[in-house]
């Protein structure tokens, strides 16, 4: 292996780890935050169950970012440096500041920026970027949408029952949020699968498209260390500062995003888990009622998500303009 492939390999894994610690934010907020579980042991259960997630469900979302985004006949391996090191940056900066940011949204923004610079937006697969976009952008209202009705479903069916109840829906999300981890564990590690094959399709050591087991092996173990190790940062932002979640809030957000994220995984659609179980919050909370919700906090979240792709276009641009100074 050349050193510049190294360190794409070496930034993908750091980008696989943020997204650990987003996504994994994101399952086990409401299932701290409504007191179902303390959080360091929903972090080690989500994370041992997005270390297994890759290894049971297919490909498809790594062949949509490593194959139908950029032309691998015409990108440099110092194009996916500049990328990575335009979406570490950004994460590392919106997990600093307890923003729960989206790692997909980074990485599409850092190959756009980069290519564009590189090689011109002709190596830009559009068809591919399109399908890719129109996930990012489309799912979060889905998202919404399903945690508000599924909330008001749920109301329905158990407007006759007993408090305990509340017993029912603490020890659900245990279900919920591990299948939840597996289907994410599947998503985000794809990505990192992703960039690693392209990289190593640009240096030629495969001649084409496949994941080699190693890939989905170190891909698994980034995603289960930034759930275990820096996973519980972002957990206030998205379980305590929207409203006040309770176990009934935590089930129904952890199901509704559930099974956009299956459906996702299986057509190869790269989504943000962050954008999905979100958006599934705020549509949970609304189901109740508009004013129960901190708009103020939602609206930072939404600026921060649609900063994303423009500030890691310049960020990767600028990068890369640096890097062609630099002989390595």
């Amino acid at each position: 292996m050349s050193l510049q492939l190294i360190i794409v390999i070496i930034l993908a894994l750091v980008f696989d780890f943020l997204n650990g610690v987003h996504g994994s934010s994101n399952i086990v907020a409401t299932m701290v935050s409504s007191r179902a579980f303390r959080s360091w042991v929903a972090l080690t259960i989500i994370g041992l169950a997005e270390f297994v997630g890759p290894f049971l469900f297919g490909v498809a979302v790594a062949k949509t970012v490593g194959a139908q985004i950029v032309n691998t006949d015409i990108v440099t391996l110092k194009i996916l440096i500049a990328s990575l090191v335009s979406c570490v940056l950004w994460n590392f900066m919106t997990w600093f500041l307890g923003l729960p940011s989206s790692p997909s949204h980074g990485l599409v923004g850092g190959l756009i920026g980069a290519t564009w610079l590189g090689v011109g937006l002709s190596a830009l697969h559009v068809a591919g970027l399109i399908k890719v976009l129109i996930a990012l952008f489309v799912t979060p209202v889905l998202s919404f949408v399903a945690g508000f009705i599924f909330t008001k479903l749920v109301f329905f069916a158990a407007r006759n029952a007993s408090p305990r109840i509340n017993d029912f829906f603490k020890r659900s999300q245990l279900l919920t949020a591990v299948f939840l981890a597996l289907s994410q564990g599947s998503n985000d590690a794809q990505k990192a699968m992703g960039v690693i094959v392209l990289g190593l399709i640009i240096e030629g050591t495969l001649p084409g498209f496949s994941v080699p087991l190693w890939v989905i092996a170190v891909s698994a173990a980034g995603m289960m260390l930034g759930t275990v190790l820096a996973g519980a940062r972002l957990i206030r932002t998205l379980g305590g500062k929207f409203y006040k979640i309770r176990p009934v809030h935590g089930f129904s957000a952890q199901t509704s995003s559930l099974f956009l994220m299956i459906a996702s995984s299986y057509f190869g659609l790269p989504v943000s888990t962050t954008q999905l179980v979100s958006s599934s919050i705020l549509g949970v909370g609304s189901s109740e009622r508009l004013g129960k919700i901190r708009w103020s906090v939602a609206n930072d979240i939404l600026v921060s998500w649609i900063l994303t792709i423009p500030a890691t276009i310049g960020l990767a641009a600028g990068i890369y303009w640096l890097l062609l100074k630099v002989t390595f």
